[in-house]
């Protein structure tokens, strides 16, 4: 690996017309020797005996490097070597906010606007947001219309340009000198809690003294911490706590029930299993508070031990190597795992059952306890429906517009659906935004469902027109016999210009379906081989239901996979 100069076109020509007029008007070539010479400085760098060649900054450039990449491109105009062009430019390079860029929040300090001002919410007043995100309660009068109780403006934060790591930092923006200062604070009235406690406790103190008030058992408090437990004793040398069997103080077993045919006594492990007060009154029992061992083996996590334990065993001999101790996470999961299938198949076998039968209705019944529900809000009707005592609930009326009819409609757009197409209810019209025109507009829809297809758009029109005015009902039977007379003529006119027979019709709107049919499998077909990112959105078009011939085409050019011979027309 060497360098050599990659100068531009021009700079190349330049020097080239520079040494023909100095020399004898042939430009200089490289000989064999410097070609060779130049060529063993790089094996000789490569094997580490020469040293390596440096670029601006004085860095050592890797001999092994290839030629391709250690080049650089003639735009860069450099004279010596370098790898400058291979790192990364600084003025290329994104800038990035640090992350000890502080970011105030919160609103405003200072005065508070008097009036509301444009753009500023409706319901607080705050410049910052608008009503529908303010936090405040929704004021019964909004700041707009009254000008009082302005909340302060937002601080509107400064938006900052994080790279990766800093969008992810989970610290970014965290002030520790607000967390230490409100850690002392909270540390500080601790402490003096607990100095006023322990000042009224000795002054508590001094009072008993001073009044001569302590009982006599006082002093016997004093020493009582410096007293073992009974049924404890104390090792100096382990210092340990060794625990007896049994208290001293407290009644023996055996002493619970002294007739010979209660529960058995076992002295040498001092264990009572059964119950020694059974069949006994419960007072007895209350005050002993001591009904055997098993009830104390049966308590607590000693059950769900034991079926553990029991669960291991009828896992070992179905197969299974799992063992309680030496295991136990194993178990665990198994356990669990278990469980799991076996609430799985219960309920599918509810449902199996629900599902054959019937009877869903009255497992979603409500629970006895709703049926009977009461609260504590007390309201006295009249006889006529009228609340005498109390106060009704008040409906919840959420924040956005509700019952909001454009145009003069009496109902919503989708309220009305026809034909694969939605509508509005009061009108049956099926153009969105469109003017309201009532029972006048129903009628006239109707008018037209029933009218031949073959009439113009301006009859249509005109029909509308006729409906709409109930002033002259004499023009209007005037143009129903003109329109029927129109229909005649233009009928007679039609069946006396079709001379083909109703057979070859339906060939020719079969025939014309199946080429429908052919373009559009030929459509899905391109639609399904480009990328489903870049498919068009054609969800707005038009619905409308299958012709008969539609349909005709498409159960021919359907696939039937149950054929014997449709794979030979396939191919």
């Amino acid at each position: 690996m060497s360098f050599q100069l990659n100068l531009p076109p021009s700079e190349i020509g330049r020097l080239a017309r520079s040494e023909q007029s100095a020399g004898d008007g042939e430009t200089k070539k490289q000989s064999r020797e410097d070609w060779k010479k130049m060529k063993e400085l790089e094996e000789a760098r490569k094997a580490g005996t020469a040293p390596a060649m440096t670029d601006e900054e004085g860095k050592d450039i890797n001999p092994h490097i290839p030629q391709y990449i250690m080049q650089a491109p003639w735009y860069i105009g450099a004279k010596t070597p370098t790898l400058r062009h291979q790192r990364p430019q600084n003025e290329k390079q994104k800038k990035f906010d640090g992350l000890n860029v502080e970011v105030k929040k919160g609103v405003k300090e200072g005065p508070v606007a008097r009036k509301w001002r444009k753009g500023a919410c409706e319901n607080c007043g705050a410049m910052g947001h608008n009503k529908k995100e303010c936090f405040e309660p929704l004021r019964r009068r909004m700041a707009k219309y009254t000008g009082e109780k302005i909340a302060p403006d937002d601080i509107i934060p400064h938006q900052l340009n994080y790279d990766f790591e800093g969008k992810r930092d989970i610290w970014n923006g965290f002030d520790s000198v607000e967390l230490t200062r409100q850690i002392f604070d909270d540390y500080s009235k601790l402490e003096e809690a607990k100095q006023a406690l322990k000042e009224a406790d000795l002054e508590e103190k001094f009072l008993r003294k001073a009044n001569n008030e302590e009982k006599e058992g006082d002093d016997e408090d004093k020493y009582a911490e410096d007293m073992d437990m009974p049924g404890q004793k104390f090792e100096t040398k382990q210092r340990i706590t060794v625990r007896n069997l049994r208290i001293r103080e407290d009644t023996a077993k055996y002493l619970f029930n002294l007739d010979l045919n209660s529960a058995h006594y076992d002295p040498k492990t001092r264990s009572m299993r059964d119950n020694p007060l059974q069949g006994s009154r419960k007072d007895a029992i209350i005050e002993t508070q001591y009904i055997g061992d098993n009830f104390v083996r049966l308590s607590g996590d000693a059950e769900e031990f034991a079926r553990k334990q029991l669960f291991a065993w009828e896992a070992y001999e179905k197969g299974t190597d799992v063992h309680l101790q030496a295991d136990p996470t194993k178990l665990e999961l198994l356990h669990k795992e278990f469980l799991q299938r076996r609430d799985t198949f219960k309920q599918t076998a509810k449902d199996s059952v629900l599902d054959r039968y019937g009877g869903h209705e009255h497992l979603e019944a409500p629970p006895k306890q709703l049926l009977l529900a009461q609260t504590e809000d007390y309201v006295e009707y009249s006889r006529h429906g009228t609340v005498i005592k109390g106060q009704e609930k008040a409906a919840v009326k959420s924040r956005y517009e509700e019952d909001v009819y454009p145009n003069n409609h009496q109902s919503v757009w989708g309220s009305f659906w026809r034909d694969g197409r939605w509508g509005y209810k009061c009108c049956h019209s099926l153009v969105k935004e469109s003017y309201c025109t009532g029972e006048a507009g129903i009628v006239a829809e109707q008018e037209s469902i029933d009218m031949p297809s073959h009439l113009s758009v301006e009859q249509g029109t005109v029909a509308l027109r006729e409906i709409s005015t109930d002033d002259q009902p004499d023009k209007q039977e005037k143009k129903k016999k003109k329109n029927k007379d129109k229909k005649k003529k233009k009928r007679k006119h039609r069946y006396s210009s079709d001379d083909e027979s109703d057979e070859e019709k339906k060939k020719k709107r079969l025939k014309k379906a199946l080429e429908q049919e052919d373009a559009h499998q030929k459509r899905m077909t391109e639609l399904l081989q480009i990328d489903e990112r870049k498919r068009p959105y054609n969800s707005m078009c038009d619905v409308r239901a299958p012709t008969e011939d539609e349909m005709e085409a498409f159960r021919m050019k359907q696939h039937r996979s149950e054929d014997p011979m449709a794979a030979f027309l396939s191919k």
